[in-house]
């Protein structure tokens, strides 16, 4: 598959509207009557599709274009109908700027959104160094502005029912959590992956890192096993292993790009002294909660969790519309989203 194709693919089941309208028909308002205006700089990334589809139709949203001069992001400007709007257009008309650029990018294009004034939803990996990190939430704090990043699971609903139970006690003292995400990558994205030494890790393991960092704080110890297994003559670590001691609790993440497999495994595992949550498969979120004693909501012994149906990005994009209108505050903030970042880099042995 070659990366035009992989982004027509992912292009595939998104509707076009007419070039007069980069927002579409969304006639609905939200509560505050005001849709905050929002555009993209850069197309490229896998998840960049969805979220410009998501941003068109959403009543939250006034989609004002896609910043994109590449060939790649011209097609994927021209598939999903919207119109491309210079960067001096786009930081003039946009009050939040995504940034879905190719990663080695990210972290260059969030500073400049955030030096222009304009709030930023990045994608994730934020950043390929722990110097760029930093400078990333100096000029969010400077500028007064919103920084929220685009790992994809902080909303999903078998997470956030790990996350209360852990948080209110009900599994006892977390003493192990063990997560596990890979894919079979196709051998042409195998360079883009390969152009940072955390390989798969950096771009899908640090999925599971931002989980667990939100979820047990800083670790004291991370022991990355960053590995090459493939039969490819490439430099990409596909194989990879990382362990973070905290005072009470060791996590382990488990990731690679060589599973043979129908469909992608991905799973995530909290044992503590009172039971245990084992969210598997992580999407569509299928959760089973294991307890020595009733806690909570919950009966002693196992139980399938009811989890409500949820789509990715549209919870994290209407907690960052509110944000914007003064409606709230991101669920994330700036301090953790600097945590996260520098401790995917130490995973990676990049910082």
């Amino acid at each position: 598959m070659t990366r035009r194709t992989f982004l027509q693919t992912a292009l595939a089941t998104t509707a076009t509207v007419g070039a007069g309208s980069a927002s579409g028909a969304a006639a609905e308002l939200p509560a505050s009557g005001r849709r905050v205006p929002i555009g993209f700089l850069g197309a490229t990334y896998s998840h960049g599709p969805d979220k410009i589809r998501l941003t068109r139709s959403s009543p939250d949203w006034d989609l004002v274009g896609v910043c994109d001069e590449s060939a790649a992001g011209r097609a994927v400007c021209e598939q999903l109908g919207v119109p491309r709007i210079s960067r001096e257009e786009l930081f003039r008309r946009a009050e939040v700027v995504a940034v879905e650029s190719d990663i080695r990018d990210h972290e260059a294009h969030g500073l400049l959104a955030l030096q222009a004034g304009r709030h930023v939803h990045l994608e994730k990996p934020p950043a390929a160094t722990m110097a760029g990190m930093r400078a990333l939430v100096t000029a969010a704090r400077e500028q007064g502005k919103l920084l929220q990043t685009g790992f994809m699971w902080r909303f999903n609903p078998g997470f956030r029912a790990v996350f209360e139970a852990v948080r209110n006690g009900w599994l006892g003292e977390v003493v192990l959590v063990r997560a596990f995400m890979g894919n079979h990558l196709a051998p042409d994205r195998r360079p883009e992956w390969a152009e940072f030494h955390g390989g798969s890790m950096f771009e899908q393991g640090s999925h599971l890192v931002d989980a667990v960092v939100r979820l047990l704080g800083a670790p004291r110890k991370v022991t990355p096993f960053l590995r090459h297994q493939g039969a490819f003559k490439d430099t990409l670590n596909d194989a990879n292993v990382a362990v973070l001691e905290f005072d009470k609790a060791t996590a382990v993440i488990t990731n690679t790009a060589l599973q043979a497999a129908s469909s992608p495994q991905r799973s995530f595992e909290v044992t503590g002294t009172l039971g245990t949550a084992v969210l598997q498969p992580i999407e569509p979120p299928t959760l089973i909660m294991d307890l020595s004693r009733a806690a909570g909501p919950y009966s002693k012994g196992a139980q399938k969790v009811p989890l409500p149906s949820y789509t990715r990005y549209e919870d994290e994009f209407r907690e960052l519309a509110a944000a914007v209108r003064g409606q709230g505050t991101l669920s994330v903030p700036l301090e953790e989203e600097l945590l996260v970042g520098e401790t995917v880099l130490r995973v990676c042995q990049m910082q």
